[in-house]
């Protein structure tokens, strides 16, 4: 039996496939779109079986090429870009696509994690996983809504799913493999490369009440986000949408604190406050963009109630540990 993950050469998608091979799965079909082909590179350190291009999936899939030979789905394949402004395409790649993966494992009876978004919320400040709280603000959020409500709706239609789905609502995912994804990779990623290239970071001034750099993310560690996927995968007896992230909201000045001291610990120097890195210059506040007001979200933070009682209970990364593991493993690999 294989195990199927979309978005595999992507950012989750590739940690996923190097949990699935850590705990010894290698029947992974690889889905994935490689119009930008440097993604590939995610995948260089991975065992997979067969690497099939998103479009002929899904034609496959529908055909009937897979029946009967599939244990799971992980499906994180999606345009994640927030910015995106082609309604069109996104409503096409994230949520009619994934109709059509549903559809199928509800008629195989096969396991579907798949990945949501906490961009559903908005600018809301509750984050629980509740219709009344969500309102996303760009197309991006309201293509991962609509699908969530589609599962929910079907949900209510037959009581119980004969065999699993789970969606993930992501807060601020961030470590390896995401290079490829520019300027939507994660503050932590911009911050190493930033302080490298320039020696300090940039931070948006504040907004929305906020004081320079005290917007605050629940930022989550891609590593706790693959174990949260494996948890589920291994109680297939959970349905529903799901919270993933830590439960704690951290600053953006948070990130950069533990980047550039995380970057100043690779060059054996002491780590320095907040103010003191200030003071010196290596931390810069630049100005809110106009492109964002409106769009952004500037505070977020899972309630992790619903995810605890369906009984994950392991703790999360806090930024200052995440951070770190990402910025020695970013000195390795760039």
């Amino acid at each position: 039996m294989y195990t199927i993950v979309t978005g595999a050469a992507g950012f989750i998608g590739a940690n996923l496939v190097k949990a699935l091979n850590e705990r010894g799965v290698r029947k992974i079909i690889a889905v994935d779109n490689l119009t930008k082909a440097d993604k590939f590179k995610n995948l260089v350190d991975c065992e997979i079986a067969d690497y099939i291009d998103k479009n002929e999936f899904l034609e496959r899939l529908m055909a009937g090429d897979f029946d009967g030979d599939v244990e799971a789905i992980l499906h994180e394949g999606a345009c994640s870009d927030t910015m995106e402004t082609d309604g069109r395409y996104m409503m096409e790649n994230n949520y009619r696509y994934s109709r059509g993966i549903l559809d199928w494992c509800l008629d195989q009876e096969v396991q579907l994690l798949y990945a949501s978004s906490a961009a559903t919320y908005g600018g809301g400040s509750v984050f629980k996983e509740e219709r009344q709280y969500e309102a996303p603000l760009n197309v991006y959020g309201y293509s991962k809504f609509l699908f969530d409500q589609i599962v929910r709706q079907r949900l209510a239609e037959v009581g119980s799913f004969n065999s699993q789905v789970v969606g993930f609502r992501y807060f601020n995912v961030y470590g390896p493999r995401e290079s490829h994804k520019g300027r939507m990779a994660s503050v932590a990623f911009h911050h190493y490369n930033q302080f490298r290239a320039d020696g300090k970071v940039k931070l948006f001034e504040g907004c929305d009440g906020y004081a320079n750099g005290e917007q605050r993310r629940d930022f989550v560690y891609v590593g706790d986000v693959a174990k949260v996927n494996l948890h589920f995968l291994d109680h297939p007896e959970q349905s529903g949408i799901f919270n993933l992230g830590t439960g704690r909201a951290q600053s953006f000045n948070d990130v950069a604190l533990a980047s550039v001291n995380g970057c100043r610990a690779l060059a054996g120097k002491e780590a320095l406050p907040l103010g003191d890195l200030l003071q010196q210059g290596l931390i810069e506040y630049v100005a809110f963009p106009e492109a964002l007001k409106g769009q952004y979200q500037s505070f977020t933070q899972a309630d992790l109630t619903k995810l605890r009682k369906a009984g994950y209970a392991a703790e999360f990364a806090t930024v200052e540990e995440g951070v770190a593991q990402y910025v020695e493993w970013l000195n390795a690999h760039l």
